[in-house]
């Protein structure tokens, strides 16, 4: 694969994520960008600039009891909720604080949650986050599972996201296909660089890649 490139945020000068073009296969599509996140979720001072520019989404208004930390991300998971409750977000937990966890898949690819993690779902408004999203499939049937639980949706966040809605929910996210112009995603039926007999550089996905 290339060495990557920097792209930085417009808004966030000090927030940026690593691209390596290419042709990659994920769970739900073929993409000709790799975008490396890794050391955004595991850095500290990265962790806490993404964490800071996310927070800047949501008003005193916004009610955020629990956030499920998807793609590894929660390092900055725990900073968000140090922001969101620096910024007045409201937790109708008991605590008044911020539950911050990291699901469970069953082998279908399910999100669960087994019981002694259920009361942090239950009846609670659960903000999502993730660290980037195409085609909306995963963090969809995140949602679905989180409802399943008697959770509510209270938000979406991510570092890069393709689409702009997912179930008439906005995505808040700090990059987003303008600025990333040319990223194409495609239906692995459909993908024109597997046509053209272009190799895959590697499997990826919201933890990483393993090339081929």
């Amino acid at each position: 694969m290339q060495d990557y490139q920097k792209m930085y945020s417009k808004r966030h000068t000090e927030v940026f994520m690593k691209i390596v073009p290419g042709h990659f296969v994920t769970p739900n599509s073929h993409i000709n960008y790799y975008i490396d996140m890794t050391t955004m979720k595991t850095r500290m001072t990265e962790a806490q600039n993404t964490a800071k520019a996310l927070a800047e989404a949501y008003a005193s208004t916004t009610v955020v009891d629990t956030i499920i930390c998807m793609d590894n991300t929660e390092v900055i998971g725990a900073y968000l909720a140090e922001y969101l409750t620096g910024a007045g977000v409201l937790s109708k937990n008991a605590h008044r604080t911020i539950y911050v966890i990291s699901p469970e898949y069953d082998l279908s690819g399910q999100m669960i949650f087994r019981e002694n993690m259920q009361m942090m779902v239950r009846g609670k408004n659960v903000l999502f986050l993730l660290a980037s999203t195409t085609t909306g499939t995963t963090i969809a049937r995140a949602i679905q599972s989180v409802k399943y639980y008697g959770g509510y949706v209270s938000g979406i966040s991510a570092i890069f996201s393709v689409v702009s809605k997912i179930f008439g929910y906005p995505v808040h996210a700090l990059f987003s296909k303008a600025d990333l112009v040319d990223y194409k995603t495609y239906k692995a039926e459909d993908c024109p660089l597997c046509k053209a007999g272009v190799p895959v550089d590697a499997i990826a996905n919201g933890y990483g890649y393993s090339r081929l």
